[in-house]
């Protein structure tokens, strides 16, 4: 299949940032808003496992974002959430079917939205995807820990988190206390915890020259990658299926 890749801004600050739309042009009203970690705009970083997401159907959206802004990325998170809800609303026909995933900090910024929609200035997404994501820290979206926000929280969506049980870099743990506390509250959480670290979740390896993750070359840990792919393209039905 072949998946063709557009990049476009996004209006954020009075100006504007670069994101990437992968598409395979199939009809699919399913659209993922993929968010980086803390590496200032590395929406590169983000690209395999975004090919991957757009082979099963949805349109991804992986936007620029830096973590160094003295608000720590929160304008641009949030204006590339309004940016993704009106382009799955497009997607589908005034019906927004929106999935937010993140990797590491960008999973504990997804998660504040799933928690705190209204502190985002819009309505929840679909679903929220969390890839070896911390959740011990304040979102950068919300500022709340989403953790301590459990218990807020008034509108349960499906929530899909996956997290290598070798992470090095944040701990399963913090997904696993976040997967009990919203089980606990009713909500429609699941937990994957492959054997692998914070980039094998991705499909990737991290690159010390580089400075970031890249794809991996050994197929286990590409097949790593597909999986969570799997997991986010599947956090709301396609249309058809149950």
């Amino acid at each position: 299949m072949t998946i063709t890749t557009r990049t476009v801004p996004y209006a954020t600050g009075g100006g504007s940032k670069l994101l990437d739309v992968h598409s395979s042009g199939r009809q699919d009203d399913r659209c993922v808003l993929l968010w980086h970690g803390t590496g200032p705009d590395e929406r590169h970083v983000m690209a395999a496992l975004a090919r991957e997401i757009a082979e099963l159907g949805p349109t991804v959206l992986v936007p620029d974002w830096r973590s160094d802004q003295p608000d720590g990325g929160r304008e641009h998170l949030v204006d590339s959430l309004r940016y993704a809800h009106d382009h799955a609303r497009q997607l589908g026909e005034g019906t927004s079917r929106l999935i937010l995933a993140g990797w590491s900090a960008g999973a504990g910024a997804a998660m504040g939205v799933a928690l705190q929609p209204k502190e985002c200035d819009g309505p929840p997404p679909a679903a929220v995807v969390g890839i070896a994501g911390g959740y011990r820290r304040p979102a950068r979206t919300t500022g709340t820990v989403p953790l301590q926000a459990v218990d807020q929280a008034v509108t349960p969506i499906p929530v899909r988190l996956v997290h290598g049980t070798a992470d090095e870099a944040v701990p399963v743990e913090s997904s696993r206390e976040l997967h009990e506390a919203l089980l606990s509250h009713g909500w429609d959480s699941r937990l994957t915890q492959p054997d692998t670290n914070h980039a094998g979740v991705l499909g990737c390896v991290y690159d010390p020259t580089a400075g970031h993750c890249v794809p991996a070359n050994e197929p286990a840990v590409s097949a790593l990658g597909r999986q969570t792919a799997h997991m986010v393209a599947n956090a709301v039905p396609s249309p058809g299926r149950p």
